[in-house]
Formats: structure tokens, sequence, C-alpha cells
């Protein structure tokens, strides 16, 4: 296997990347940690090592509690452990990510516009269509993962 580029060497040209999400994050409206499940679990989809380490470790930093991370891939399963706005996010993180399989149905839309506002739901997608761009990015250059510190505050 051959070594592959840092990405991270090149920061100049993914700033407006970084600038973005920030921006997305800040703005979005949407609580922290049902967008770290959300993000974990494309990444999950994606088979993104890189960004599973990073967002699991934000979501623990974030206060999220063990079982919810370890769970997020059998959400559907997991009865009322995830609030109803926390299973439409994911639904809808799921659907928009694997838009190649089946599109996003009817019954997802109509779950997530129950969920969220317009501008929340906006802001939801930009954010499923920015880990998929991360997602992307570091399983193409296979950005090692593990040594992510999390800036996250810890819950009080």
């Amino acid at each position: 296997m051959s070594k592959r580029l840092s990405v991270m060497k090149h920061f100049q040209t993914i700033k407006p990347l970084l600038d973005f999400g920030e921006a997305v994050h800040h703005q979005a409206g949407l609580e922290r940690p049902m967008v770290e499940l959300m993000l974990l679990r494309v990444s999950q989809i994606n088979g993104c090592a890189y960004c599973l380490d990073m967002h699991s470790k934000d979501a623990r930093a974030a206060g999220e509690i063990e079982q919810r991370l370890y769970l997020v891939s059998g959400w559907r399963e997991a009865g009322s452990l995830y609030s109803d706005r926390e299973r439409a996010a994911l639904a809808w993180g799921e659907a928009v990510t694997r838009l190649g399989e089946h599109g996003v149905s009817d019954d997802v839309y109509e779950l997530a516009r129950a969920a969220f506002s317009e501008e929340e739901l906006v802001n939801l997608t930009l954010l499923v269509g920015l880990i998929n761009t991360w997602n992307r990015i570091n399983v193409a250059f296979q950005t090692p993962a593990g040594s992510y510190k999390s800036p996250v505050k810890q819950a009080a």
C-alpha cells in the first residue's frame, strides 16, 4: 500500500471547506448532540475511520453517553434511546448520504419536515453534505485515525 499525501499539508486549499463547516455549525440552530450522532452515523456508512474517531470524541466531550454512541448504527431498533427529532435527523442523514440507492423518500422527507423548520432542514442538509465531503477526502487520502483531540468543552 502506498503512503498517501496529507491533506492538511494543503491547508490553504481546504480552508474554505473548514470555514464553511464552522459557519454551518454555528448558524444551524441544531442541537450539538443530535448533530454529532448524525455525523457519526454518516461516517459509519461511508467507512471514514478519521471522522468516526473525531465525532465520537466530540460527542463524548459534549456529554453524550456511551450507549447512544454504540447503538447509533442500530438506531431504528433502539426504541426510545433516541428522540423523535434525533431519529428524523438520522433518517435524513442516511437518505441524503445514500441518494444513489433510493433517493430521499416522501416518508423520510415528511418525518424530517415534522421535526425541523425549513431553515433547520436546509442546515441539516448542508451538514450531511459537508460530512460526506470530509468522509470522501479522508477515505481517499487514508487520513489516519486515533490522534484527534476534541476542542469541545466537556459538558457540565
